[in-house]
This record gives C-alpha cells, structure tokens and sequence, in this order.
C-alpha cells in the first residue's frame, strides 16, 4: 500500500475530478431522461417568468414600458442564471446528504470536496445559462427588443460574464456552507436567499426606488454590477440600474451612471471581497461539520 495514492497527482486529478463532478450533476439533473425533453422543461421556467414581467409591465405602464422593456428581459434571463448557479451548490449537499445518503462516501474521497461540489454544480449553472440565451433570443424575435450585434461591447462582456461566474459560483458556496450545518428543511434556502437579493441588485427595477441602506446595500454586492455591466455591454445607452436621479450613485458621484471602467472596476472588487469570504466560510463550515459528525448524519424530520 502507497499512502501517497491517496494524495493524487496534483492537478490532474483536479481537473479529473471536477469533470466527473460535473457529467455526474448533468446527469442527475437530467435524471437520464430524453434530452429534447429536458431542454423544453429547462427553459420554459425562465422564459414565462420573462413574459410575466414583459406583460405586467405593459399592463401597469403602458405605451411608456417600451423603453423599459429590455431592461426587464436582460434582468429577468439573468436572473434564472443567479438562481440556477446558487441552488446548485446549496442542493448538492442536501441530494447527498439527505436523499441518496452519499455525502460521507464523496466526502472521503481523494478528490477536494469543494472541487467535487463545484462541478456538481456546474450542471444547473449550464442549465441557468441555457436558459438565460433563449430568454434574450425570445426577447429579440418575439418581443421587439432593440439588438444590434455591431454595437456590443464584446471585450467587456466576456471579463463581466467571466467574473459574475465567479461570483455566482461563491454565493452558491457560501449557501453550500449553510447547509452543511443545518437540517432537511434547508432546500428552500436558495431560493429564499435569491428572493432577497433580487430586491437589492436591481434586476427588473432601478436601485433608485430603494432606501438608501437598501442602495447602499446592493451597491456592495457584485450580482449589482455584473447585472449592470451586461446591460451596458448589450445595449450601450439603454438605462441603468444604478445611477439616475433620486440614486445614491448619483448623490455621491455625481454622475448619471457608471461607465464602462468603474463597472468593471467595482464588479472585481466586489467579488473577490465575496470570494474570499466564501472560502472561509466553507473551510469552516467543513470543519466544524467534521468536528460534530454532520457529514455522514441525515438530518431528515
């Protein structure tokens, strides 16, 4: 027997480990069922949850929602996105743990659990992402949303999607963390976490209407600026989220909305600060989860 086999071989390993974490969460948010199948009810979700938003807002604003109504559908489809990526982690441990009672067994693993957790949500991070496209394409062809390809900031778009992964990947880290510590009952967590952060970050309204804490608030969270770094890169010009009269940006700066440079600037800031805390919450979570014999417990009542 080699003691060193169990350490694996570095980064191969790694990376060996996430795919399977990854093809395996595919597979069981699937559930090996017909992929055409899979694919109408993956997106149906966030696609009527758009046109819900689009058909209130003509409702309550009338001839005045047409310039609103981008808006609404880039937060909206970004939004399944959050969700999506979230929940993934969070309900990870929870499958494991309470439904299939395998958590003790991936857990002693050679793989780093954290990289097993990760790539096992990778599969509704894939899905939230599939379905955000199909909202925009819907937006675009059915719903008269104004998209010109020559116009989008291609550069930016690519570093705000690449660091609001980033950070969508953390938030669902930190929600992982949670439910290694608490009981059955913490399946709705997720989407208890995101109802409250879809206040704060101006998905489907400005931040403008809020309080003042409430703006402060969502300022110093990086779904905020990566919500609004998308919208400033599809559709240079259209309406902020962040800046605007009545706005805490506004107050303090003094100018309409960010540009391009703060966005990003304030996006990296914000999710390292996020990344760094959803490492040491998770470390730990993990400890204190071995220490008290959380990992191989069902929690079920």
């Amino acid at each position: 027997f080699d003691p060193g086999r169990a350490k694996g071989r570095g980064s191969a390993d790694t990376a060996r480990g996430f795919a399977t974490a990854a093809l395996l969460g595919w597979r069981m948010e699937a559930n090996w069922t017909d992929p055409l199948l899979f694919f109408i009810y993956s997106v149906a979700k966030p696609v009527a949850s758009a046109l819900i938003l689009v058909f209130m807002l003509e409702v309550i604003a009338g001839p005045g929602a047409r310039g609103l109504r981008g808006f609404v559908i880039v937060g909206s489809a970004l939004w399944a996105f959050v969700m999506s990526g979230m929940a993934g982690l969070a309900w990870s441990v929870l499958d494991d743990r309470e439904r299939y009672r395998m958590l003790k067994y991936v857990y002693v693993s050679p793989s780093d659990f954290l990289v097993l957790l990760v790539g096992r949500g990778v599969a509704r991070i894939a899905i939230g992402a599939m379905g955000a496209l199909i909202v925009l394409v819907v937006g675009v062809v059915f719903l008269g949303l104004q998209f010109d390809p020559g116009a989008v900031d291609w550069a930016m778009l690519g570093i705000v999607l690449l660091v609001g992964l980033a950070a969508v990947v953390a938030l669902g880290v930190i929600l992982a963390a949670v439910c290694m510590q608490t009981r059955q009952e913490s399946w709705s967590y997720p989407e208890a976490v995101a109802g409250a952060l879809f206040l704060l970050v101006g998905a489907v309204f400005p931040l403008a209407v809020l309080p003042l804490p409430a703006q402060a608030a969502g300022l110093a969270l990086p779904l905020t600026w990566w919500l609004e770094g998308v919208r400033l890169a599809l559709f240079p010009g259209g309406r902020s989220a962040i800046g605007g009269e009545g706005s805490l940006w506004t107050a303090w700066t003094g100018s309409a909305a960010p540009d391009g440079g703060a966005i990003v600037c304030a996006l990296l800031a914000t999710s390292v600060v996020i990344t760094l805390v959803a490492a040491a919450a998770f470390r730990v979570s993990e400890r204190r989860a071995k220490d008290r014999g959380l990992i191989d417990r069902t929690t079920g009542s």
